[in-house]
């Protein structure tokens, strides 16, 4: 394993909630990234962001890791969930908050309840 990986696999355990991103969770450099940031920001997740453009490492270990090609890409307690398209879709069809609900992560149902109103 690459120390890419190790470090990648160790952060997704140490961590429930881990989005790899463009940019940072308060500073997002991409309009992909923003909105999945955006998302867990809204609906109040405790989650740690991993600026992949700070490690080029990181960046292209990150698409190795998943076999994903895309960034952002989030982490559900150690699991790789998707990127921008999946977590949108997951969280106008309530699938998020299945997933959140079912590994024990905290968040705002109302929050998550008035991203599905404003955009039904």
């Amino acid at each position: 394993m690459t120390d890419a990986a190790t470090k990648i696999r160790e952060t997704i355990q140490a961590h429930d909630v881990v989005l790899y991103m463009k940019g940072t969770k308060s500073m997002p450099q991409c309009g992909f990234s923003s909105r999945v940031a955006g998302v867990l920001n809204y609906m109040g997740v405790d989650f740690q962001d991993v600026n992949v453009l700070a490690d080029a490492d990181i960046r292209q270990g990150i698409k190795d890791f998943s076999d994903w090609p895309t960034i952002p890409q989030l982490y559900v307690k150690g699991e790789f969930v998707g990127g921008c398209d999946i977590i949108t879709e997951m969280t106008l069809s309530g699938e998020l908050d299945q997933l959140f609900e079912e590994k024990g992560v905290a968040y705002d149902k109302d929050a998550a309840d008035k991203i599905r109103e404003a955009n039904a």
